[in-house]
This record gives structure tokens, C-alpha cells and sequence, in this order.
């Protein structure tokens, strides 16, 4: 009796040993499950159901690693985003807005270079450098190439027996002819100054001549005062009576709605709005132009630039994981969900959009492309002259500027820190 209490009790001790090994074996495997967050800030709200999806992929390769995207109000990100930094205790990962945005944050020593990234080499050099700081190295991952577009409503024109407009003339008749027939010829809104900028940047591209122009501009042949550039002012103010009434005044979302709801026959912005109008009408019948000619024939180029990417900030205490998202964004698998999820052209070599009209503008722009001027070559200076031409272009609306004083003023704020290339 007293040999099989004695095996009894040996026998529970073992097993006590044994159970505490598994439950400390699985405690320890739940704090490793989940033990890393990171937290992504970003400007685009409109993008969060397709983020989780990508994220969800990353954390499925990346066991023990939690993101959070945590999207803000694109007007107020800049505000929260240089708060956050200066505090020492905002995100891992931050969405960086191109050229000038992103070197001006690189050079303030909040990010980690990312040179070294798997991936990132395979990315075009044109492209990588809207993510450089002033050091020549790279701080972001690309996301994608924005192109500015006229999106307009083919139901409307064939309604109404228009064709849709390849020169500049055309653009004012076919205007002129939905205006007598009270629908808004352009759905476009001013309240937010930059998309003046962006409407410009395609009513420009034909009128100072694209590429030739810019590159006169940048090695000091010219300036603003060319009369090619002042044209594309006028132009501007020409087509003030084909906007909403008060349209300085309008938010973009109302602007997008008239469009969307088939009060408006075109309406000017980024190609990104094209997920915004299928997912509010999926049935909207759409297409788009890149620019229109000046004369019959002419180039109609597309308008280009990189838009945000994604750095790292040197802050963070898991810059090791925050590289490995790097390494995800930058590869061809996330690319290609990125175009398919979005209705975006990628910036990773070798995705294949899907989407028809996603197709069609990558081959447009394949075709013919100028840069987004005011973005790409003048967004420096404080405050920087496109938001000084941004913020003249709203002055001339509201009859406070002329044409030539909109050219006065950026010219001014041009000069205080542009040097010919």
C-alpha cells in the first residue's frame, strides 16, 4: 500500500511539472503572438477597408506583429502628423507626401533612410526621387503614379449629341452648349486651394507646352512671366462662368457628388477619385482625357507625378518590423494588390492593372506624360510657391487678383529661393 501512494504521488508531481511546462510554454507563445504594434498614420480615410486587407496579408507572413492604420482628414494631417513628430511618441510608419513633403521631413532627422530595403532598387530612380531627402537617399517606399484627368460622363454627351472635347475650343463649345441646358459643365470646387492647382496643371499642360516649357524653365531660359504661362492663367479665368455657382466656397466631396449623381458632365482632379465615383454610383458611365490640344491633332500628354509614399520613423522602437512592412510595400505582390484593391496605378515594376480605365491611363501616360508643375518642381520656399499660386488662384476668383497679379505673386515667392538647374 504504502509502495503505491508512494508511485501515486510521484506520478501527480510529474504531471504537475508537466502541466506547468505546457501552460508556461503557452503563455510564452502568447506573448510573442501579438507582442509587436505598429501604427501607420496616414491622410486617406477613403483607403481603410482596402488597408486592412493588405495588412491582414502582411500579418499572415509576419506572425507576432500587429499594424494599425489609423487614417486622418487629409486637410488636418499635416498639423497632426508634425505634432506627433515633434512629440517623440507618435507612429511607426508614416505616409509621406511627395517631392518637397517628404525632403523636408527627411531633412529634419525624423526618418530611417531605406536604401537598403529589399525591393526598393527595382524601383524606377524617377520615382524614387519624390521620397529623397536632401542627403540624395531614399526615406519612402512609392506607392503609386497619380495622373490629373478630365473624368467625364459619356451618357451625358451622347444624351445630348456632344462629342467629347479634344482641343481647348472644344472644351469651351461643349461647355457652353451643357450650360445652356443647365447641367453643370464642371463639377469643380475651390475651397481647398490645391485642387485649383491640380484643374490648372491639365488646362496647362498644352497651353505652355508640357515638357518644353518646363525645361526652359528649370535651366532659366524663361520664367513665369513667359507668355505661354500667363496664357494658362487666362485660360483658368476663362472657364470660371462652366464651374458651379460659388464654387470658391464648395467642398471637392460636394464638387465629386454633382458629377457622381449626373448633375455635371466632367469634372477635373486625380484618377484616384475613380474608386471614389464606383463606390458611391458603380453605374456611373465614365471616361477620361488626359488634357486637351490647343490645335486638331496636337499632343495631349498626360500629367504626372508620385504620389505618397511610406517612411519609417527613427523614433520608433520596432524599426525592425517597420522595415519589414517596408520590404512588403515595396514588393511586386503588394503592387498589384494596391492596383486591383484601389483602381490605382502601381509604382512596383511589373503590376498589370485590371481595371479598363486604370489600363487605359497607364498606357496614356506610357504614351505622352509632363510632370504636375507646381507639385514636382515648385514646392519649396515658406510658405512654398504652390500654395502661393493655390492661394492667388483663389484671389483671382473672387475678383481680389488679376490674371498677371496671380504671376506676380508666385514669381515673387519663386525668386526668393529658386536657382536655375
Amino acid at each position: 500500500m504504502k509502495r503505491y501512494l508512494i508511485y501515486f504521488i510521484t506520478i501527480l508531481f510529474v504531471s504537475s511539472i508537466f502541466l506547468a511546462g505546457c501552460s508556461s510554454s503557452s503563455s510564452d507563445s502568447e506573448k510573442k503572438v501579438n507582442k509587436v504594434e505598429l501604427t501607420i498614420y496616414s491622410w486617406r480615410p477613403e483607403d481603410k477597408a482596402a488597408y486592412e486587407k493588405f495588412i491582414d496579408e502582411f500579418e499572415k507572413e509576419n506572425r507576432g506583429v500587429e499594424v494599425k492604420f489609423k487614417p486622418f482628414k487629409s486637410t488636418e494631417y499635416g498639423t497632426i502628423l508634425t505634432n506627433a513628430l515633434s512629440s517623440g511618441k507618435g507612429p511607426d510608419i508614416i505616409q509621406l507626401r511627395p517631392y518637397q513633403g517628404a525632403t523636408t521631413i527627411a531633412d529634419s532627422g525624423y526618418l530611417l533612410p531605406l536604401d537598403n530595403v529589399k525591393g526598393l532598387t527595382e524601383i524606377p530612380e524617377e520615382y524614387l526621387d519624390a521620397a529623397k531627402g536632401s542627403d540624395g537617399k531614399v526615406y519612402g517606399v512609392p506607392l503609386t503614379l497619380n495622373s490629373a484627368v478630365i473624368f467625364y460622363n459619356t451618357q451625358l454627351f451622347k444624351e445630348n449629341g456632344l462629342e467629347p472635347p479634344k482641343t481647348w475650343d472644344q472644351l469651351l463649345q461643349v461647355s457652353k452648349e451643357f450650360q445652356s441646358k443647365d447641367i453643370v459643365p464642371i463639377a469643380q470646387s475651390g475651397k481647398a486651394s490645391y485642387l485649383l492647382s491640380l484643374t490648372h496643371s491639365v488646362i496647362g499642360a498644352t497651353t505652355y507646352d508640357g515638357n518644353q516649357f518646363v525645361e526652359e524653365f528649370l535651366t532659366g531660359e524663361v520664367n513665369l512671366h513667359d507668355p505661354r504661362f500667363v496664357e494658362s492663367i487666362k485660360r483658368m479665368k476663362e472657364l470660371e462662368p462652366f464651374f458651379p455657382k460659388d464654387f470658391v466656397a464648395i467642398e471637392d466631396k460636394d464638387a465629386q457628388a454633382l458629377f457622381y449623381t449626373g448633375k455635371a458632365a466632367m469634372y477635373i482632379n486625380g484618377d484616384y477619385r475613380l474608386e471614389s465615383f464606383e463606390q458611391n454610383n458603380p453605374d456611373l458611365p465614365i471616361d477620361v482625357l488626359p488634357s486637351v490640344a490647343n490645335t486638331e491633332g496636337g499632343d495631349t500628354p498626360s500629367v504626372t507625378w508620385v504620389d505618397g509614399s511610406y517612411g519609417v520613423v527613427k523614433a520608433s522602437k520596432h524599426q525592425k518590423e517597420a522595415l519589414k512592412f517596408m520590404e512588403f510595400l515595396a514588393s511586386k505582390k503588394f503592387g498589384q494588390m494596391f492596383s486591383d484593391e484601389l483602381n490605382r496605378m502601381s509604382a512596383i515594376p511589373g503590376v498589370t492593372p485590371k481595371h479598363p480605365l486604370v489600363k487605359k491611363l497607364t498606357e496614356m501616360s506610357e504614351k505622352s506624360n509632363t510632370p504636375y508643375f507646381m507639385l514636382v518642381h515648385l514646392g519649396d520656399g515658406s510658405p512654398t510657391t504652390k500654395t502661393t499660386f493655390e492661394n492667388a488662384l483663389q484671389g483671382m476668383y473672387i475678383d481680389k487678383l488679376t490674371a498677371d497679379d496671380v504671376i506676380e505673386e508666385t514669381q515673387k515667392s519663386l525668386d526668393k529661393w529658386f536657382k536655375k538647374q
